[in-house]
This record gives C-alpha cells, structure tokens and sequence, in this order.
C-alpha cells in the first residue's frame, strides 16, 4: 500500500527532498543549485539531482540493496565531506526525506497498516543514513591522509634544503 503511494507521489516527493537538501547550504548556494542546471557549471545540483531519484526508488523498493546504496551515496558524500559541513550535517540530507514523505502522507496517515509501513520505510532511511556515515568517515579519514602525508613530505623537502645549504648530513 505504501509503496504504490510513494510511487505515484514519487516526483513530488524528490522534488521536496531536493529543496529540503538544497535549504542546508547558504542561501545563495542553494539559489545557484537551482538555476544552474549544467552538470559542469554545477556538479553538486547534478548529483543531488541524481541521488535523490536513484536513491528514493532503491528505498521504495521491498529489498533495500546495500551495495548499490553505498556506490549512490559514494559522489554525494564524497563531496559533502569535503565542504565545510559538520558529520551530522553531511550525512543528514539522508533523513529529509522522511520529512518530504511524512509531508505526502500527512493526510493518509490514519491508517495503522499503512504506518506500520512508513514506519519500515523510515528504518531503511536511517538505515541509509549509518551507512553514510560510514562513508562520510572514509572521505575523511582519506583527507587525513592526505593532509599529513602532504605535511610530512613539505616537512622531508624542508630538512633536506637546510641540511644542503649548511652542510650537514640527511640522514635521521
């Protein structure tokens, strides 16, 4: 029952998680998700845009399939890791769209058989949002790396110009 819902409100529902996901970046960042619309000029829009149509019909669907889930959320996180957004802002887009659904539902919520199942639905997206987290971290983690392999190799080019230039040995 639920799904057949979601399915027929699906466009709707994007729609308003888009918007919703949009509305956690500054106000003219969001305006410029929204009237760019060149995936090259605006590869963020781009892949929310995508994420949010793969991702809604892989929650849809009875069996939610991990792997495609994580290699959906994989760009998109990648990217929130990145920008200047705390974990839980990162990863939180993942529970909006409860709220865009509950919106959608808020007037055929009065049956039990049909909250039962949003309430299914719901344990897939936060489901959905652990493993984001997880995402999340290994972006970070990478970045980690990078900065303090960067750090130790400007630190190794460093000793070596001041050993060349004193005369001393590069050995440590």
């Amino acid at each position: 029952m639920l799904q057949e819902i979601l399915k027929s409100r699906r466009s709707e529902i994007i729609k308003r998680w888009s918007q919703l996901v949009r509305d956690t970046y500054p106000h003219e960042t969001s305006r410029f998700l929204v009237n760019q619309t060149d995936q090259f000029a605006n590869p963020v829009g781009a892949a929310l845009s995508r994420i949010t149509d793969q991702l809604f019909d892989l929650l849809v669907d009875k069996e939610l399939l991990w792997e495609e889930a994580g290699r959906i959320l994989d760009d998109f996180v990648r990217i929130r890791a990145v920008q200047q957004f705390s974990p839980s802002h990162a990863v939180g887009f993942v529970f909006l769209v409860k709220r865009a659904v509950r919106e959608h539902l808020s007037q055929d919520l009065t049956n039990a058989e049909l909250w039962q199942e949003l309430l299914v639905f719901e344990s897939k997206v936060d489901n959905l949002a652990l493993l984001s987290f997880d995402l999340y971290m290994r972006c970070r983690e990478k970045l980690f790396e990078i900065r303090a392999t960067e750090i130790r190799n400007r630190t190794s080019r460093i000793v070596d110009r001041a050993c060349q230039k004193y005369g001393m040995p590069q050995e440590w």
